[in-house]
């Protein structure tokens, strides 16, 4: 298995598999599959809608056929003698042909912050119906232990009649992508990986090894390897959430948090965290499967899940002191016209899924009050579709008199902007993000 001709298959085009498959292209054929057409639509004409690959480096790798498919020899394409290249599809057909499965689906929650692993099942049994004899199948989804061979692995069994262990095997490498970040980029970020037997262990690292530059981490067990992702978050949010009830009682107090940090932060081991909306796809759901799971074994989660209360609680709390800003500045809340800045979930970045914005927005209008938003980074089609709300791309000529603008997202683009001229004359300025100087704000989370 070790001396196979690599062709890979990935499993989901968005934040993660994207940039995974355009990686693996430089080295492998491949096919990316994804079941939304549109989005398969946009990726051959070169376009990435989240932003992560430019169309130069994603057209450097694109192909117009299947390079599973294609004899070495063909003559139409010079780079297929190389047997390299990205064919992105949406017909399952297409990935017959592949000897190695990439699965990079969301694993999101439900209403109730409850696991919801339907669109894992969903893939499992997609890549069921092309697995062949000596497969590997290998699982990059963020998952509590045991999730890749007690939940994935039956669905591969029942689906191809294939035997676990004995047919194809499985390995595990969690995702580690920043969406937006250009810098730490999926080749940048050390991989840790893991199969399901130590053989299989190392021919899983020592694929990933061939193209991630920063190297990789074995694993013992695809468990320890699963684990290992679900607490990276889970420190984050509770580190994040001790900085959000520190805002809360230095807000009591009249204390500038961001100061206070500041002050503290000089101390050589002290970690620096800011306080802020907890949002996105990764850290404000993470840890509620490593919750679940552990109550299935019988033990409640005290600590995660009081961090996830407090840090999904900061939206409210946002609205509150906007609103107690300007009732100080003698403002009627209600019919009050409040410009609200940013609705993705994280600053540069396009990604609107679970972003805490939309609670500031709500509550705000609980309140009473009338709130705009404007994000530059938003498809504006998906924040209606998703949220129900109408965002604008840019501040326009009529914006203007507002009784409070909030920086909820703290995109290039707000940066150097001249709030005043949109502002009445008892107007108030709220920074979430504590990114704007602290003299031209009212205040600061």
């Amino acid at each position: 298995m070790m001396d196979k001709k690599y062709k890979i298959a990935i499993i989901g085009l968005g934040y993660v598999g994207l940039p995974l498959a355009r990686l693996f292209a430089t080295k492998y054929p491949v096919v990316g599959f994804d079941i939304n057409k549109k989005r398969i639509q946009e990726l051959n004409s070169g376009l990435d809608s989240t932003q992560e690959i430019s169309q130069e480096l994603l057209l450097s790798v694109l192909v117009k056929k299947n390079p599973l498919t294609l004899n070495v020899n063909d003559e139409n394409r010079a780079i297929e003698i190389l047997n390299t290249g990205l064919y992105c599809s949406s017909d399952m057909e297409d990935l017959y042909n592949a000897n190695v499965y990439i699965v990079t689906v969301p694993t999101p929650i439900d209403k109730h912050n409850r696991p919801d692993l339907t669109p894992l099942y969903r893939s499992s049994e997609t890549v069921g119906k092309v697995l062949k004899k000596n497969d590997i199948v290998i699982y990059e989804s963020t998952v509590y232990p045991g999730v890749t061979e007690e939940e994935c692995v039956p669905v591969l069994e029942k689906v191809s009649g294939l035997k676990f262990n004995v047919d194809f095997f499985v390995g595990y490498s969690p995702e580690r992508i920043n969406p937006g970040d250009k810098e730490h980029t999926v080749e940048k970020i050390l991989k840790v990986t893991s199969g399901s037997t130590p053989e299989i262990g190392k021919v899983v690292d020592d694929l990933y090894k061939s193209v991630i530059s920063a190297g990789t981490h074995l694993a013992p067990t695809i468990k320890v390897a699963e684990a290992s992702k679900v607490i990276e978050n889970s420190q984050r949010d509770l580190n994040i959430a001790f900085m959000n009830e520190l805002a809360k009682i230095f807000s009591l107090m009249d204390i500038d948090t961001h100061d206070v940090l500041e002050a503290a932060g000089t101390k050589w081991n002290f970690l620096k965290f800011n306080p802020g909306l907890v949002g996105g796809h990764c850290i404000g759901v993470d840890p509620f499967y490593l919750a679940q799971k552990a109550q299935e074994i019988g033990y409640y989660s005290e600590l995660i899940l009081a961090a996830r209360r407090l840090n999904d609680s900061m939206g409210a709390f946002v609205a509150s002191q906007v609103v107690r800003l300007m009732i100080k500045n003698d403002i009627k809340i209600k019919g009050a016209k409040i410009l609200n800045l940013g609705i993705t979930f994280k600053e540069n970045c396009p990604d609107i899924r679970n972003s805490k914005a939309i609670d500031v927005i709500t509550n705000l209008q609980d309140y009473g009050a009338e709130v705009i938003t404007c994000d530059p980074w938003a498809s504006l089609e998906d924040v209606r579709n998703e949220y129900g709300i109408i965002c604008h791309s840019e501040l326009v000529e009529d914006f203007h008199e507002f009784d409070a603008i909030i920086l909820t997202v703290a995109h290039d683009e707000f940066m150097n902007i001249d709030y005043s001229k949109y502002l009445n004359k008892s107007g108030v300025i709220y920074d979430v993000k504590g990114a704007l100087a602290k003299e031209s704000v009212n205040k600061r989370l």
